[in-house]
């Protein structure tokens, strides 16, 4: 029997309304930075003062927003069925960034993928795709995640395969994002409070290790420590992007007034854009902007609590934890709370795969909402 017209649009009418309206603010706000923080380094790279939002619109925004409609519309166990044959996929990428002709390399980093006039960052995809399979493979396990033998070492071998394979691009701030996002997500799934501990006791050595053994983490670990060390050296960036944000005061230069963005501050339109953003916008509009982050924090993990099964719960706090932990630690970055790292601000910094997955992936937690148990209230 054909689908009367009310029907057919009633899917739409369940998308969550204030998850909506927090994600089109943060993309329209980032829309408006990035074309203001990107002119100047995209026509000194590009000889085009566009060139940045216009590739984040196209690739970014556009691929993102029919990846965000898919997501939302299929059904999110289809992911489920897909996750093994994804994840293997992704594995392969993550190796063919070293192949000589088909992985780019940038400075002694392979992290992206030359397809024609494009780019391709395989690394971000995985934080998707691994988070698929993780879920399902949580799921499968049930209380076994609690076994040493069956759940913590199996975990720990899965993410160490990934994990392992985006810190040898080197990509440390990804590979970060992706672990911090796996273990929370085991930990919800019922994992031993022991087992996580251990993991966290690990993650301190092995951060300290990378710290020891590349001179550049040093540097910036150093800084972290020590703000006034080398201003003019390994501290020239923090100290550029305190400026920028102090010179902003309560409400901001104004809107494109920004002067650090003056090939003063590195990475304006990618790493350091929130710097950009308090600095035209002032103190305000970037506590508006942080708490739309934790609307958007607080709002997914409602929609995960509500969630109709095990592996929709993992999927949405696997989601929640890797957008807002990747967007609190780049803001903390920003401020000298944390070291510099190179994570990005999530739907805002340039980045036309991070923004693309990003999307997508928060179409699938549209997905769930609307498969909840019990309709969301505002």
């Amino acid at each position: 029997m054909p689908q009367t017209r009310r029907q057919q649009i009633a899917p739409l009418r369940r998308l969550d309304p204030v998850m909506l309206l927090v994600l089109a603010t943060i993309v329209v706000f980032g829309i408006i930075m990035l074309a203001s923080a990107g002119t100047v380094i995209g026509y000194e790279r590009f000889g085009d003062s566009n060139y940045y939002i216009k590739h984040h619109l196209l690739y970014g925004i556009l691929l993102g927003a029919i990846g965000f409609w898919l997501g939302s519309r299929l059904h999110y166990r289809i992911w489920q069925q897909l996750s093994l044959p994804l994840l293997i996929i992704t594995i392969l990428l993550l190796i063919i960034v070293f192949i000589p002709g088909i992985g780019l390399d940038l400075k002694g980093a392979h992290r992206w993928i030359i397809i024609g006039d494009l780019t391709f960052q395989p690394a971000e995809l995985a934080k998707l795709t691994f988070l698929f399979y993780l879920a399902t493979w949580l799921e499968k396990r049930g209380e076994g995640v609690k076994d040493f033998s069956y759940g913590f070492l199996p975990f720990l071998f899965i993410l160490g395969i990934v994990a392992g394979l985006i810190l040898l691009e080197p990509d440390f701030s990804t590979m970060l994002v992706l672990a911090f996002m796996a273990v929370t997500v085991f930990f919800i799934a019922g994992a031993s409070i022991m087992h996580v501990s251990w993991l966290g006791i690990a993650s301190i050595i092995f951060f300290l290790l990378v710290i020891k053994l590349t001179p550049y983490r040093a540097a910036r670990f150093t800084v972290f420590l020590q703000p006034d060390a080398d201003p003019q050296g390994i501290g020239y960036h923090i100290n550029q992007a305190l400026l920028a944000i102090g010179s902003g005061g309560l409400f901001g230069l104004g809107l494109g007034h920004s002067r650090q963005k003056f090939n003063y501050l590195p990475e304006a339109p990618g790493d350091s854009i929130f710097a950009v953003i308090a600095e035209e916008l002032g103190f305000i509009f970037s506590i508006v902007l942080i708490s739309l982050f934790i609307v958007l924090m607080m709002r997914g993990f409602k929609i995960a609590r509500r969630a109709p099964d095990a592996f929709a719960k993992y999927l949405v706090v696997g989601i929640i934890t890797w957008i807002t932990f990747q967007a609190f630690f780049n803001i903390a970055a920003m401020v000298g709370l944390v070291p510099l790292t190179g994570i990005p601000l999530p739907f805002i910094s340039h980045g036309s795969t991070a923004v693309a997955v990003s999307l997508t992936a928060m179409g699938i937690v549209m997905n769930v909402a609307r498969h909840s148990k019990t309709e969301l209230s505002p």
